[in-house]
């Protein structure tokens, strides 16, 4: 699974500190403190409000006179089931993690096909924050339709001179700004990919959230693809977990590899409470998140065009999802300290964690800006003034 700027500064060294230990719990504090914030997700709490929270809460989405589940049974096979029909397939096996899932989804359409070579973009995750798992673990090859920052053609995929077996998209595309195509070009694509006889599977671990965007239910749009991975951690804010979703028989397969994968858990009660609240709260949110997003991302581009930033951009204009990039010419130490300072000082909460990319000049940094419940709140003036706030604390010149 990919990691967020800040979940990579909480990876531990052997002596169980981490190498910016003092610095995200400076950070950690300031958010916690603020009074104004777009986005409070759960990963951010402590172990026993956590705990409190899914306590209290659990009762609503299940009965916890129920037994606990055992190997996938009882409360896990309840979401199982829930999220099979949330996406209109006749079945779906939960996971520990997305990446398995997809390690699994994409290692069995290639043994159908006969095909073991996989058609995806270069910032798809298995690409960028999987380790190389495809080729080394399940001895897949990938071939790539497109490099340019978005998802790829018809003709993109119709003119790849490699034959493949599989092609997969990933909804949005995360590390290109949360990106996606058009429902045409969406459906152009995957008939692009049945014409060369592949199959088709969705990377939708943020896929909830894609329903405003494409004007389509989450069934239809899952429905054009051969099977389909959802995550419950990231838009849902579940503790963790993710379901491999297509045909009974593929998914019946796969939870053959996830327990020769080592997936196959004793107990899952607590992702899989934490899930099912995911879907009964949060998703029905997402669509207010996104249409909010999109009036946060204008104030952002009027906040800083006024401002003496010499030059700035919020990528996509406007937001495809709930979460986009904005970039500015700064190195990440500058903007970070003006970021933590600013919630400090004022209890505003307007950026998290900046970041280099991985590729080009020095001094040019982003940082992804995510709108939820909290961010419902902040009217276009509030997010001009914190903009107007946080450049005065950038360096001049």
């Amino acid at each position: 699974m990919e990691q967020t700027n800040e979940q990579a500064e909480q990876a531990g060294t052997d002596d169980g500190k981490t190498t910016a230990d003092a610095a995200r719990h400076r950070r950690m504090a300031a958010w916690r403190a603020s009074e104004r914030v777009l986005t409070r997700p759960g990963m951010n709490q402590r172990l026993g409000e956590q705990l409190a929270v899914l306590a209290a809460d659990a009762g609503s989405v299940h009965d916890l006179d129920d037994w606990t589940d055992l190997y996938g049974n009882g409360v896990v096979a309840e979401l199982e089931q829930r999220v099979a029909s949330l996406l209109g397939f006749p079945a779906a096996a939960f996971f520990p993690t997305g990446t398995m899932a997809q390690q699994v989804a994409l290692r069995c359409w290639a043994g159908r096909t006969g095909n073991a070579t996989v058609a995806l973009h270069p910032l798809a995750h298995p690409e960028v924050h999987e380790g190389g798992a495809l080729a080394a673990v399940s001895g897949l090859r990938t071939v790539h339709p497109t490099t340019e920052p978005r998802l790829p053609t018809a003709d993109e995929v119709q003119e790849l001179a490699d034959p493949f077996g599989t092609l997969m998209l990933e909804l949005p595309l995360r590390d290109a700004g949360f990106v996606l195509p058009t429902w045409d070009e969406l459906v152009a694509v995957v008939n692009a990919a049945r014409e060369r006889d592949a199959v088709v599977h969705f990377d939708g671990a943020r896929l909830w959230e894609c329903e405003p965007h494409f004007g389509h239910t989450l069934a239809e749009i899952a429905g054009l693809a051969d099977s389909v991975y959802v995550s419950f951690y990231k838009s849902l804010d579940g503790l963790s977990g993710a379901a491999l979703a297509g045909p009974r028989e593929l998914v019946e397969e796969a939870r053959l590899w996830r327990h020769r994968y080592g997936g196959q858990l004793f107990q899952q009660f607590p992702a899989a409470l934490s899930a099912l609240l995911g879907l009964e709260r949060e998703l029905p949110r997402l669509p207010s998140y996104v249409a909010h997003a999109r009036v946060v991302a204008a104030a952002l581009t009027e906040g800083f065009a006024a401002s003496a930033t010499p030059w700035f951009r919020v990528h996509p204009d406007p937001p495809h999802t709930h979460q986009f990039q904005v970039w500015l010419p700064y190195a990440p130490e500058a903007l970070n300290e003006a970021a933590v300072r600013q919630a400090e000082e004022t209890k505003t909460t307007l950026f998290r964690v900046w970041s280099a990319p991985p590729s080009g000049p020095p001094g040019v940094s982003y940082t992804e800006v995510t709108v939820t419940e909290p961010g419902l709140t902040w009217t276009p003036d509030d997010v001009r003034t914190a903009v107007t706030d946080f450049t005065t604390r950038l360096p001049l010149g």
